[in-house]
């Protein structure tokens, strides 16, 4: 394999480790703790692993639609979503190789809740429960599992290594 491939390969085991961590981690969670229940509590409460399921996409939002509308808006888009990240990745030169360390990210992260949704019937397994001390009127943060955390990490640092990016390129741009 040439060096430019390896580049553009490598990323890839970051979505492997990301799709094996989420899908152990809920497998674990869907086998020692029963569903709607405390498993283990951390830190005075702070950090919780409990089991509960979700059938729509962050915060819920969705959950009162229709299987089908449901199974479109939640299965079939993220898809076809992941497939254009792919093609994007390896059809544009315009990305940072740290920009497509984000990608791969995503991809591992969307992958691991597009199986729970197709496999897992109940819904997307959640795990992860942060005390959230009333900050916008929260007790704790909606729970999450490693393929949510992956997605948002990722997409945050994305989004700001672009916004970044630029930048610097604008500044370039203005004083040369």
């Amino acid at each position: 394999m040439t060096e430019t491939k390896q580049r553009l390969w490598t990323p890839f085991l970051l979505t492997a480790f990301i799709l094996a961590a989420d899908q152990i981690t809920k497998a674990l969670v869907v086998r020692h703790i029963p569903y709607h229940t405390v498993g283990h509590s951390f830190f005075d409460g702070l950090l919780r692993i409990i089991h509960t399921r979700n059938l729509a996409i962050a915060f819920s939002i969705g959950s009162t639609l229709p299987d089908t509308l449901r199974s479109v808006l939640f299965i079939v888009f993220p898809l076809l979503v992941m497939i254009f990240l792919v093609v994007y990745y390896f059809k544009t030169d315009e990305i940072t190789p740290f920009q497509r360390w984000c990608l791969a990210a995503v991809l591992g992260g969307g992958v691991g809740n597009i199986i729970d949704r197709i496999f897992r019937p109940l819904g997307v397994v959640d795990f992860i429960d942060v005390k959230f001390f009333g900050i916008f009127g929260l007790e704790r943060w909606p729970t999450f599992n490693v393929a949510d955390s992956s997605v948002v990490v990722a997409g945050i640092l994305l989004a700001l290594s672009m916004l970044l990016g630029e930048r610097i390129n604008n500044r370039r741009t203005s004083s040369g």
